[in-house]
This record gives structure tokens, C-alpha cells and sequence, in this order.
């Protein structure tokens, strides 16, 4: 637990380095005399948005397959006779031919589909395909470099780097280096390219991919397996991301692109609630894998209800301290009046993360467990809920719907995965601490937010922050609610009190 605890960490640290960067891009994409539009700030969102969707559709399950299956070939096979990237990678280029195909086939659709609301995408359509290419190529790798436990650097490079590119492209753009968004959006689509260039550099230097084309004894033993795995996971990943994406692409479709952009500054602000997740997903899965080879059911608990309370106590906070602080933002920091309309968005948006954090890695225990077909049952029932949901609630209530519509499906999709490892494994990620960081949060939201009604703008933000990050930390701490942030704590104290000593 110890390393998964440490890798954690420092994938948090970089995460929220990403973001520090990110919210940066995003004052500049937004604030009052900014070169960029709300459209085209829309454009770099709705690139994201159909990049993923272009890795879902054309990774054919491989990526799951890969994080289940690589303890069998490491385990079973020397490094040279090791044909798990070569058969994985060369499916991925076969689905990314396909993806091409159909983007080919079906433009006419989406010219009626969006060719009223959102010309600026048609005119930049042909450019998301690198984006999703290169996005598709680091997505594999990645997975490789956690099952070597390397999660920190992949981190490092999906958030922080991919971010400081954006950031050189801005600031090119802004002092004129750059003279048009045409020219910014085409050399954006290559920015996730450099990424994955720098990854594969990487796991080259550590000698963690091999080419071989001849097939393996462990291919030749698990393929049926595998095959039936990646169509499965295929199918549910592809279904997962449509209905993670869904909301831009319909307010896109019914709204435009200037609506699209204020949702993206409500969905980009919640990410930050979002963050601590993707630290524990890249560290847990590799040790998850081996837990379930090994049949360490212990762990794979352990692992459960620590990940609940650490990220529940995580995403409370966040959540919290920017709503007490989202309108203080927008104003000081003179972001364009428009979106302010972003910040109920933010608000149901943040509420469904919290949610999904608080019921720990429990898509990362059903995928790497025997019951991974019940990734395909979910995902088909997220799905059901989240179209209809976001084209009918956006189509009533606007923007807004389409954190109606998110707080509702992830609430029962993550309900039923509670309810399945409940009764497969009789596992769940809940105990009293639970109810007590629900309370001390809400605790501390009101005390912050009654007292400090009367501050407004920058000095706002600051005794806010501060005030509500030391009543909670602090509670948390003193009520020894969570088993990773109390010797943490610890350490850092310990080492305080040494370097003042010497």
C-alpha cells in the first residue's frame, strides 16, 4: 500500500500542477480581451471531446487488455519473446483506419447535424483526426508504463506537459507569433503528438516495449479470453465515453459553440474536483491486476474502502472551496460576463464527481476482475440514461440540463456497481468515517460561507480559502478520518521539525 500510496501522491501533485497550468489557459482563453472568442475556445474543448471518442472507438478493447493481461506475459515470458505490444498496438491501428473510414463516410451527417449551430467545427474537422490519433498512441502507452509502475511520469506528461503546450500556443497566438486561430487550432491538433512522442521515448529508454511477431505460448493460451475481454470492454469503454462526452456534443448540436464554451469553463472547473481520481487510477490498477491474479482479495478491499474515503474527503473539499469562492473568480480575474452562466453548471457538474469519487476505484476492480462483462451491463445503462437525459434536460433547461443530466446518470451507474461488489465480493467502500467527512464538509462550507457573505473579489478568495482548507484539513486530522492523509501529516511535521533542527 505503500507505493501505491506514494505514486498516488506525487500523480496528485503533478495533476493539480496540470491544472494550476490549465486554469491558467483557461484565464487566458477567457478573459476580457482575450484573441480568442467563446467559440473558439468551444473548439479546443470539442477537439478534447471527439479526440477521446475517437480513442474509444478505435483502441478495440486493447487498452483493458493490456491491463489485465500483462502480469500473465511479464510473468510467463522473457522480455524478448513478449508479443503483448506488438498484437495490441497493430489492432489499434486497425481501428483507427476504421474510425477514419467512417469520419470519411459520415461527414454528411455531420455537416446536417452541425453545419446550423457549429460551422466553426466543420471547418476544422478534417484536424481533430491527428489529435485523436495521437491521443489513441499515448492512451496505450500509458498503460504499459503503469504496469511498470511508472504512473508518475505518464501523469506528469498527460497533465502538465500537454498543458505547457497549450500554454506556448496561447501566448504565440496572443503576442502575434501566431497570426490567426486557424494557424493555433492546426498546430494544437499535434500538441497530445509530443506527448506521446515523449512517452515513447521513455519506454524505449526503459526497455519496456518489445516488437515481435511471433506469437507468444501466453497469446496462444489466453487469446480466446483476450478477445472476448476486448469486445466486451470495447463495447462498454466506447459506451462510457459517449456518455461522458455526450453533453458537449449535444449543447453543440441544439445550442452552438459560444453555449458549448461556457459549458467547457464549468466542465474544465469541475475537472479540478475530478483530479485526485486519476492519481489513484493510475497507481491502483497495476496492483489491482496482480491482486486478482494472485487472489489477494484482502488488498483489492483494502484497496477499496482506503480509495472511498481518501477520494471522498478529496473531492468534498475541492468542490467546496471553489463553490464558496466561483462567482469571486470570474469577477476579480475580469473573465468575459458570459461566463458567469458557467457557474451552476460547475455546480451539479462538481456534485456528480463527488459522487463518483466517493464510491472509490470501482471500475478499476470490476475491469481487472473475472466479472469484467459487467463493464458492458453498466456502461449500456449509463449510456441509456445520459442521451436521453442530456437532449432532453439541455433542450429545457440549457446548459444547466447537462449537469442535471450528469448528476443523475453517474449517481445510479455508480449505485449498481455499489450494489454489484456488494454482493459479488462483499466489498463496498463505506463506513462511519463516511457520514463523518459528509458532516465535517458541510460543517465548514457553512461556517465559511455565513461569515464571509460580505467579502467580495480577491480578498474573498483568500480568507475563504484559507479559513475553510484549515477548518477542514484540520478536522480531518484531529478526527483521524482518512488512513493516508494522517501519516502524511505526520511526515511532513516530522521532516519540519528536523530541518529546523539542523
Amino acid at each position: 500500500m505503500s507505493e501505491v500510496r506514494r505514486q498516488s501522491i506525487v500523480s496528485t501533485i503533478f495533476v493539480y500542477g496540470g491544472f494550476v497550468i490549465g486554469f491558467i489557459n483557461t484565464y487566458l482563453f477567457t478573459r476580457q480581451g482575450s484573441p480568442f472568442s467563446p467559440s473558439e475556445y468551444a473548439i479546443t474543448g470539442i477537439f478534447i471531446a471527439v479526440g477521446n471518442l475517437m480513442f474509444a472507438f478505435a483502441n478495440l478493447g486493447m487498452v483493458s487488455v493490456v491491463y489485465k493481461f500483462f502480469p500473465y506475459f511479464q510473468d510467463n515470458l522473457p522480455r524478448k519473446k513478449n508479443d503483448l505490444f506488438t498484437w495490441t498496438f497493430l489492432v489499434c491501428m486497425v481501428g483507427f483506419a476504421l474510425v477514419v473510414v467512417a469520419g470519411i463516410l459520415f461527414k454528411g451527417l455531420v455537416v446536417r447535424k452541425f453545419g446550423g449551430n457549429s460551422p466553426l467545427f466543420l471547418q476544422y474537422y478534417a484536424w481533430i483526426f491527428p489529435f485523436g490519433f495521437s491521443i489513441l498512441v499515448f492512451s496505450l502507452l500509458e498503460v504499459f508504463a503503469w504496469n511498470i509502475r511508472q504512473s508518475i511520469v505518464t501523469t506528469f506528461l498527460r497533465e502538465v506537459l500537454f498543458r505547457v503546450l497549450t500554454m506556448g500556443l496561447i501566448f504565440l497566438l496572443s503576442f502575434q507569433f501566431i497570426h490567426s486561430f486557424d494557424s493555433f487550432i492546426k498546430i494544437y491538433a499535434f500538441t497530445y503528438g509530443i506527448t506521446a512522442l515523449f512517452l515513447l521515448g521513455f519506454l524505449i529508454k526503459k526497455q519496456a516495449l518489445n516488437i515481435t511477431f511471433t506469437i507468444s505460448r501466453v497469446t496462444r493460451k489466453f487469446y480466446k479470453k483476450m478477445l472476448a475481454m476486448a469486445t466486451l470492454i470495447y463495447f462498454g469503454g466506447t459506451i462510457y465515453m459517449i456518455a461522458q462526452f455526450i453533453d458537449t456534443i449535444v449543447i453543440m448540436t441544439l445550442l452552438g459553440t459560444t453555449e458549448a464554451g461556457i459549458f467547457t469553463l464549468g466542465s474544465v472547473v469541475s475537472g479540478l474536483v475530478q483530479a485526485p481520481q486519476r492519481g489513484a487510477i493510475a497507481a491502483s490498477i497495476p496492483v489491482l491486476s496482480r491482486a486478482w491474479k494472485d487472489k489477494d482479495y484482502k488488498k483489492i478491499n483494502l484497496i477499496y474502502q482506503r480509495s472511498g474515503i481518501n477520494l471522498l474527503i478529496a473531492s468534498l473539499g475541492i468542490f467546496l472551496v471553489v463553490w464558496l469562492c466561483y462567482t469571486d473568480v470570474v469577477t476579480s480575474f475580469k473573465l468575459k460576463p458570459a461566463y458567469l452562466d458557467s457557474k451552476w453548471v460547475f455546480f451539479f457538474l462538481g456534485m456528480a464527481r463527488v459522487v463518483d469519487l466517493g464510491t472509490g476505484v470501482n471500475s478499476q476492480i470490476i475491469g481487472t476482475s473475472t466479472f469484467w462483462k459487467f463493464e458492458f451491463v453498466s456502461g449500456m445503462i449509463l449510456l441509456a440514461l445520459a442521451v436521453p437525459l442530456n437532449y432532453l434536460l439541455v433542450k429545457h433547461y440549457g446548459i444547466v440540463g447537462a449537469g442535471y443530466s450528469n448528476l443523475i446518470a453517474l449517481t445510479v451507474y455508480n449505485a449498481i456497481r455499489l450494489v454489484f461488489l456488494k454482493r459479488k465480493f462483499n466489498m463496498h467502500p463505506f463506513s462511519v468515517k463516511t457520514i463523518y467527512a459528509i458532516l465535517v464538509a458541510a460543517g465548514c462550507y457553512f461556517i465559511c460561507y455565513f461569515s464571509f457573505q460580505s467579502l467580495t473579489g480577491f480578498p474573498a478568495i483568500l480568507v475563504k480559502c484559507s479559513v475553510f482548507s484549515a477548518l477542514f484539513i484540520g478536522a480531518i486530522v484531529y478526527l483521524n478520518l482518512s488512513p493516508d492523509v494522517v501519516p502524511l501529516f505526520k511526515s511532513l511535521t516530522n521532516k519540519a521539525r528536523i530541518s529546523r533542527k539542523k
